[in-house]
This record gives C-alpha cells, sequence and structure tokens, in this order.
C-alpha cells in the first residue's frame, strides 16, 4: 500500500463518454472489449466513491466484471425503461450500486452527468433506490433479493409477461436467515425466470467469511434445496458466458451462479486482508494518495490492453477533489463508549460483548482485543444474536449487543421483544442512529428506531449527547439500571458547540439545560439535533431573542415533574427529533403536556415527515429543514406571531 506523500495531487479522473465510444467502435470482441470496459468502470466507479467521500469500493470491484457482462450481452431489453416484458437485474447486497452506476453511466442508460452525483441530494443514492432509471428493487438491507424476485416473476406470470430476474448476492449476506427462507419456495414454485449470482469473493465488512460463519459446502446445500447450481470465476468473461448460456436452457427451477471473485478485484493492495485481520476497503474513500495509486494501476493495465488493439492510450478528464469540513475536536461517541465499556467490564467478569459483522464500526475492537473469550462475533444475523444474547442473559451474563441501529432496532425487534418478557438484563447498542451520515441513504439511516423499541417493557431507550454522555450512558446502563437498555448512538465525528457540566450524571426522565434563554426552548437529544439547535438559539440574540436549548436524552421516558419546570419557564416550546416526527421524543412530550395542568402557549414538533433523502450531511440536513438556518428561520416566525418583536 503506497505511503502517504505531501506531494500527491488532488486531481480526480474519469473516463468521459466519448473514450468509451472510441473504444467501443474499434473493439469488437465482446470478452475483449468487457475485458478493457470493465477496468474502465473501475475507474469510474473509484472516482465516483472518491468524489462522494464514502462508497463501498471492495465489493464494486469484486462483481463488476460480472455486471458487466451482464448489462452489455446478457440482459434483454426494450427501447425503452418498462418493469415488464425484459429482463430485471438487482443487487441484493446493495453495496455494490456505485459500479452498476459506472456501468449505467457508461452505456449510455443514464446521464454522464450523474457520475459527478454519488451520495448527493437529488443524485445517486449510497444503496439502490427504485427512483433512479434502471433501478428494479430498493436493497442496502440484507437478504430480500430472491423474495423480490420471487414477486416480480410472479407478478408477471399473473399477467401474462416474460422476463428474466438476475439477482445479485453476497456472500456475507447468506448468513441472513431470510435467504434460506426464499430458496425451497423457488423451487417449488418452478420458478427458472431466476438466476441468483452468489459474489463468492470470501469477504464480508470486516474480515473473512469462513471465520465469521464458515458457509461450509456451499454447492452442496444450493443442491440439496433443488437449485440448478454452477460455479465459475466471477472474472472470467469466457466462463460467465458459458454458465449463463447453459441457466438458459435450464426449465422449471431457479439456477444460482457461485461465482468466485476478489473483493477489491483491479487493484493489487485492495486485494488483501490487512495484517490485523480486518479488511480496510469495504466501505469508505481511500486517503487521497490510495486513491491515486489505484487509478494509476487500474490506468496502466487499460493501456497495455489498447495497445495490444492498436489504440490510443485513455484519455481522461479530471476535477478536483471536494474540500472537506475538518474538525479540529471532534467529538466520537462510538469510540467513547467502546473505551468506557472496556473499562467497566474490567471489574464486571459477567459483561459479554456481541458484534453483528461491523466491529470496525462499533468500537468493540478494544474489548475484542482485551477479552477475547467474552467477545462473540455473530455474523449478518442479528436475530441469531439477540436470541443468543437471550440465552446469556438467562444464564447470568449481562450481554452487551451490538450493530447498527437501523438493523438492531427492527430484524430482531420480536426477539428483544422475547428477551423483555423473560425480565433479564441487555444492553442493546445501536449506532449509525439518525438522519446522518446521509450518504448510505434511506436503508441505512435510522429515523425509526425510537417507535420500534420505544415500547417495550422494561426497555430504557438513552441518546448520548457527546462522548462524555456517551461513557456516561454505557455506566448507567452496566451499573444503574435494573432493566434493559438501548443506548443510540451517532457515529459521525461531531463538533458541539456546548458542554455539560464536569459533575453531570443521569436522572432518569429529566434533561438538563445546555443554554439559557426566556423566549422559547427547544428540547432534544444527540450531537447532531442538539448543534443545530443550540447554533440556531445562538443566531437569533442578535434579533433580541432569547432562546433556551434543552438535552432530554430520554427517548421513552420522562419526568413529569422537570416537564412542569420547564413548560412554567416558556410561552414557546420547540421539540426536535432525529427521527421520524410520529411515535418520536416530540410525541412524547406532547403526550406528557397534555396530562399537565400548566400548558405552553404553542408546542412545535420538528423531526422528519418523509423518507430521508440520501446526500452529503449538511444538504440533507438542510433538505429536512433541520439544519441551524432553518430552525432559526422558524423559531423567529413563530416569535413574531406571538408578537415578540
Amino acid at each position: 500500500m503506497p505511503k502517504k506523500d505531501s506531494k500527491y495531487n488532488r486531481k480526480l479522473s474519469y473516463t468521459p463518454i466519448g473514450e468509451i465510444k472510441r473504444i467501443k467502435s474499434r473493439v469488437k470482441n465482446p470478452k475483449h472489449f468487457c475485458q478493457i470496459l470493465s477496468d474502465i468502470f473501475r475507474i469510474n466507479t473509484l472516482y465516483m466513491i472518491e468524489r462522494a467521500g464514502s462508497g463501498h469500493v471492495g465489493t464494486s470491484f469484486s462483481s463488476i466484471d460480472i455486471a458487466t457482462w451482464l448489462w452489455l450481452h446478457q440482459l434483454k431489453f426494450p427501447n425503452e425503461w418498462q418493469r415488464n416484458n425484459f429482463d430485471i437485474y438487482f443487487s441484493s447486497k446493495g453495496h455494490d450500486v456505485p459500479a452498476l452506476y459506472s456501468i449505467l453511466i457508461g452505456s449510455e442508460r443514464i446521464s454522464f452527468n450523474f457520475i459527478h452525483k454519488l451520495r448527493e441530494v437529488d443524485g445517486l443514492p449510497g444503496h439502490p433506490d427504485v427512483n433512479t432509471p434502471y433501478i428494479a428493487a430498493n436493497t442496502g438491507s440484507l437478504g430480500m433479493g430472491v423474495s423480490k424476485a420471487m414477486g416480480m416473476v410472479k407478478a408477471r406470470r399473473m399477467d401474462g409477461k416474460s422476463g428474466k430476474v438476475y439477482v445479485m448476492c453476497g456472500d456475507g449476506e447468506l448468513q441472513e436467515g431470510a435467504f434460506w427462507e426464499s430458496l425451497q419456495p423457488a423451487v417449488n414454485g418452478k420458478f427458472n425466470e431466476i438466476t441468483v449470482i452468489v459474489d463468492h469473493n470470501k469477504i464480508q465488512s470486516d474480515t473473512w467469511v469462513r471465520d465469521v460463519s464458515d458457509l461450509g459446502d456451499l454447492e452442496g446445500k444450493l443442491k440439496a434445496f433443488g437449485w440448478e447450481v454452477e460455479r465459475c470465476s466471477g472474472h472470467d468473461f469466457g466462463q460467465l458466458k458459458r454458465v449463463f448460456d447453459k441457466f438458459a436452457k435450464v426449465k422449471n427451477k431457479p439456477q444460482i451462479l457461485i461465482a468466485d471473485t476478489v473483493k477489491g478485484k483491479g487493484v493489487s493492495f485492495m486485494e488483501k486482508v490487512g495484517e490485523d485481520g480486518y479488511y480496510k476497503f469495504h466501505s469508505g474513500a481511500p486517503a487521497i494518495e490510495i486513491y491515486l495509486s489505484a487509478q494509476k494501476e487500474i490506468a496502466k493495465r487499460i493501456n497495455l490492453k489498447l495497445e495490444k488493439f492498436g489504440l490510443k492510450a485513455i484519455k481522461f478528464d479530471t476535477t478536483d477533489l471536494p474540500v472537506r469540513t475538518v474538525f479540529e475536536k471532534p467529538q466520537r461517541l462510538v469510540t467513547a463508549y467502546g473505551d468506557e465499556l472496556v473499562k467497566i467490564s474490567r471489574r464486571n467478569k459477567n459483561i459479554i460483548a456481541m458484534d453483528a459483522d461491523l466491529v470496525l464500526d462499533t468500537g468493540l475492537i478494544p474489548f475484542k482485543n482485551k477479552f477475547p473469550q467474552r467477545y462473540i462475533e455473530c455474523g449478518i444475523a442479528e436475530q441469531h444474536m439477540a436470541s443468543m444474547a437471550g440465552g446469556l442473559a438467562l444464564s447470568g451474563k449481562l450481554p452487551v449487543v451490538h450493530s447498527f441501529a437501523c438493523f438492531l432496532s427492527t430484524r430482531p425487534n420480536e426477539q428483544i421483544y422475547n428477551n423483555a418478557t423473560e425480565n433479564t438484563k441487555i444492553i442493546y447498542v445501536g449506532s449509525l442512529a439518525g438522519l446522518v451520515p446521509g450518504g448510505p441513504g434511506h436503508s441505512h439511516q435510522s429515523v425509526r428506531d425510537i417507535s420500534t423499541l420505544g415500547s417495550i417493557p422494561n426497555l430504557t431507550i438513552i441518546e448520548p449527547s457527546c462522548e462524555q454522555e456517551a461513557r456516561i450512558a454505557i455506566r448507567w446502563a452496566v451499573e444503574k439500571n435494573s432493566g434493559s437498555t438501548y443506548i443510540r448512538l451517532v457515529s459521525v465525528p461531531c463538533q458541539i458547540p456546548y458542554s455539560l457540566r464536569a459533575n453531570y450524571h443521569l436522572q432518569k426522565g429529566r434533561g438538563v439545560e445546555i443554554l439559557k434563554g426566556h423566549d422559547v426552548a427547544i428540547i432534544s437529544y444527540g450531537p447532531v439535533m442538539l448543534s443545530e439547535a443550540y447554533k440556531a438559539a445562538r443566531s437569533v440574540v442578535a434579533q433580541n431573542l432569547s432562546v433556551g436549548v434543552y438535552n432530554l436524552p430520554w427517548l421513552n421516558e420522562i419526568d413529569s415533574n422537570w416537564l412542569k419546570k420547564v413548560v412554567a419557564k416558556f410561552p414557546v416550546i420547540f421539540t426536535i427529533d432525529n427521527h421520524y416526527l410520529k411515535m418520536g421524543q416530540g410525541d412524547m412530550i406532547a403526550s406528557a403536556i397534555l396530562k399537565l395542568k400548566v400548558r405552553p402557549e404553542k408546542l412545535i414538533s420538528l423531526g422528519l415527515k418523509e423518507v430521508p433523502v440520501c446526500g452529503q450531511n449538511l444538504d440533507v440536513l438542510k433538505h429536512h429543514q433541520l439544519d441551524s438556518g432553518s430552525i432559526a428561520k422558524l423559531v423567529k416566525k413563530v416569535l413574531d406571531k406571538n408578537g415578540k418583536n
């Protein structure tokens, strides 16, 4: 891997459509054309991810050869995009969508201008979304692909329509129970219209699939269900053609291709797991020097191929790397939580940490390194993890169960409820919580977990507002709370404009004032919304308005006496949710206020009213009018109507 060098330029390169057309006009052999084009698509995929500042390089590169062959030579399309009477392709794993975008852009199916708009509002979402042309299904939450394909085929049969449905799955995705649930019904229904491709690159989010949950005899298992199964290299176009031609002749049963691939294929140093055992290029944009080295390696290979056909070297267009905001001393709540958990676990030997293939993102590496015998990697299987935690809790252990909030609060919801009925104590930690980061898109923006978990008996939900409160929260959950806890953690580094007093401690249902005021109170939680509220409050000071801001970290508990004191001080109260308006903290506060004798003149709740958009963080906040500027305008407008000015 290249070392950091200050001499690196900050130019990003991509292949313009004119160069793709030039090569297409001269290279007629499908296999040779795909060999060149797939590397051009790698260049453009890498450009898109680097420009966006996030994305999934490794899985895009492992599947890009397969997708290139399918889109350029296998799929049958009419002249215009329709949903019937033609072949459908979609990725069930979803992480590889930058590769698909690159292919769609390079084959002129969508406008070339979108090459500059990955993970931008009104651009290309971070995971597949049906609002984008040629995207047939929303994915990103794993395991749904085969079942969705069955629904599509069933509908076509009912309508007398035809066409194949090709579904790309990841090998890590095969840990999801939903995948295995779909196999037998597909055989029973004789769904020969369905072809599944397993991108078998052997590496999931963090490390080797075999070390997380070995797939064993995958061919044997799939054949046992009754599927037609083939295996070949996912990087050999001749082998791919042979398999798909064979599948086209199969009658009365679905087909699966186990495509042996290499994660990060095409860039030598991206094809390897790190010395520490973790894969470094699953998600995120590479550092600029790594990007430039990768781009150079792919470009060299393209030019060697072009030279064999007597063609000139490829010409790239360039843009400047976008300037990113770098915080001086960002708050990293996940890191603080993980560090504090290690401290607590030195004394409490019953703590067991559990993870769902996200150890690089969940702050648990220090715990794993310190207490390897008390760390359990459960893989991409949250339902299994929650039920296993239930068994541990029934046996006297204290499980700390961690995954992304969007998955932890929903997939194992039934298992979490079952655990609650057993009156045991479990700590659930959902990171990547809330509206931002906005880049991954709505499948990963956890903005409904308060509502899905809020009514579970004896489960208290907390969202810390800073590193200090994150440390306090996990310690409270372990040492003070007699029941179970769900800690909702924002993952993005945050620059917060407020601080909590040194002797601050959690009092159930009670908030704390972080900015004094008397005209209006804003009640919120977490580093993202509290920071926007605080900045909004400070911005209206010059307009002779005084806004108090309160941190209320409790998301399904409220102390009526505390709330009564706040309500008595302010004629107008705003609540701001990092969540859908429905059944968020704002609804809880509104319900509690109705039971009080003292009520504000106005109660205004802010939060999400629609499915969140994908984009850069500040753009996403602005779109949903949850940035400080939008909040300040609304506060001023309301106070003007109240006769304050």
